[in-house]
């Protein structure tokens, strides 16, 4: 059999839950890979790029799967790993060094959406600068470069007005969570994220899937935060739900969805998979909230749901992923 890497973060036992379920995505994969006829070794990137070099070049894969989320417990540097193989010159899974840096960058993501006819919730930089039209005066203060929701809660929410010192708030929202930040327009409405898989004839849109949130009170914002993905037992978690069934009325919806998340897949040059997430404004309007690049591939993560009611079976999925590896 072919000898595979599977290249994740290095988790320490004492990681949060969202860093923890990329250990439970690689053996997930690595099942996967045994059904495809590939020798699985899991491996960590450890921020020691030379003892990284070595553990590959010892391995000598046929290919490396990269779900590297974090390095040093930092989505910031999420495109060393990449960077790395391209230097090694190993093939890989998933998105390359560019698309990994841009899509990772929340704000330079947004500029490029903007600046390509993509619509995107209007934002405030770190610097101050505004970005976009804002329908309300309601905004997230969210990590600029993290994944999983890693920093958002009840104290993300901020009410802006025009005499308001943005800055301040920026600068001490990134103090508590220790990443940098900035601001984000909140869109009342519905919440989708849209699956993308590179298959045999091109980039394939898989059905989407809707986050219904149930008994929220009037003033809480409905939100896909931390808790709602990470921490049972707490409200958030226990009233938040994804559906992936829709009435007819929904059908043009979802072909905007599909042909917005494609360009987004074509803007970054995405490679493998991916998922565009999005709001859905009061009037039907679509705004894309970032691009993932690498989203989770756990069974019971939104992707493989996606995946299933395509009709593929996992390991399909992931044959698809690694065939798009060597294009």
């Amino acid at each position: 059999m072919k000898k595979a890497v599977i290249l994740h973060s290095d988790v320490p036992p004492d990681a949060s839950e969202d860093e923890l379920d990329c250990l439970r995505q690689a053996d997930t994969i690595a099942q996967a890979l045994r059904k495809i006829s590939y020798d699985p070794v899991l491996m960590p990137f450890v921020l020691d790029l030379d003892r990284t070099i070595k553990a590959l070049n010892a391995l000598r894969p046929e290919f490396v799967f990269n779900i590297v989320e974090t390095i040093n417990g930092k989505g910031s540097l999420i495109h060393f790993a990449p960077s790395l193989l391209d230097y090694l010159n190993i093939p890989y899974t998933g998105c390359g060094t560019d698309a990994m840096f841009l899509t990772s960058n929340k704000p330079l993501a947004k500029e490029m959406m903007q600046m390509a006819g993509i619509p995107t919730p209007a934002w405030i930089s770190a610097g101050g600068v505004y970005s976009g039209e804002a329908p309300s005066s309601t905004y997230l203060l969210k990590a600029a470069w993290e994944d999983a929701s890693v920093g958002l809660d009840e104290n993300s929410i901020v009410t802006i007005h025009a005499t308001t010192d943005v800055i301040p708030l920026i600068a001490a929202r990134k103090k508590q969570i220790g990443s940098p930040c900035f601001a984000e327009a909140y869109i009342d409405g519905r919440e989708f994220n849209m699956a993308l898989i590179a298959g045999k004839s091109g980039v394939q849109a898989l059905p989407p899937a809707e986050m219904q949130f149930f008994g929220y009170a009037p003033e809480k914002l409905k939100l896909l935060d931390y808790r709602a993905k990470w921490v049972e037992g707490t409200f958030e978690y226990e009233n938040t739900a994804r559906t992936m069934d829709f009435s007819p009325e929904d059908d043009q919806l979802i072909a905007n969805l599909q042909n917005i998340a494609k360009r987004c897949w074509n803007l970054f040059g995405l490679r493998g998979y991916a998922r565009v997430d999005f709001r859905i404004d009061k009037n039907g309007n679509p705004w894309v909230l970032e691009i993932n690049a690498n989203p989770c591939l756990s069974l019971e993560a939104g992707f493989a749901f996606a995946v299933d009611r395509t009709g593929i079976a996992y390991h399909e999925a992931i044959e698809l992923i690694v065939q798009d590896a060597f294009k």
